[in-house]
């Protein structure tokens, strides 16, 4: 009867636990941000304004797509590759964590900077412009 009961129980976890998930991306930290746009494999990209981007950004960064333009998903879908992962930052970790929620629900498979570029920055690492 208990071994029913703790079953039940587990499945009933499991079951919410899939439809609870919101994020279809990873969050990271900067540690491991750095290990993943130091691997080839990723495209990298600032969702931050041009401005931003102009005053500086992670080395390696391949794109700069503004997420509050309004052609932001028109403009990723034709830029990004579907066969690599996107790694992505904006300034504070806000505004990345909705263009990563778009690019998930295409189908990318995307890495998002936590703390973004502020985060990068207090953390030591390099940046260039």
């Amino acid at each position: 009867m208990i071994k029913r009961i703790l079953m039940t129980m587990v499945m009933s976890f499991s079951f919410f636990g899939l439809f609870g998930q919101t994020n279809k991306f990873k969050t990271v930290d900067v540690a491991e941000f750095e290990r993943a746009v130091s691997d080839t494999s990723y495209v990298v990209l600032d969702v931050r304004t041009p401005a931003e981007h102009a005053e500086g950004h992670i080395p390696g960064t391949h794109f700069n797509i503004d997420v509050l333009e309004d052609s932001y998903t028109e403009t990723a879908l034709k830029t990004l590759p579907k066969d690599k992962p996107v790694a992505l930052y904006c300034r504070s970790g806000n505004r990345s964590k909705n263009a990563a929620r778009i690019l998930a629900d295409k189908g990318y498979q995307v890495l998002e900077l936590g703390t973004g570029f502020r985060g990068w920055v207090s953390a030591g690492k390099k940046t260039t412009k």
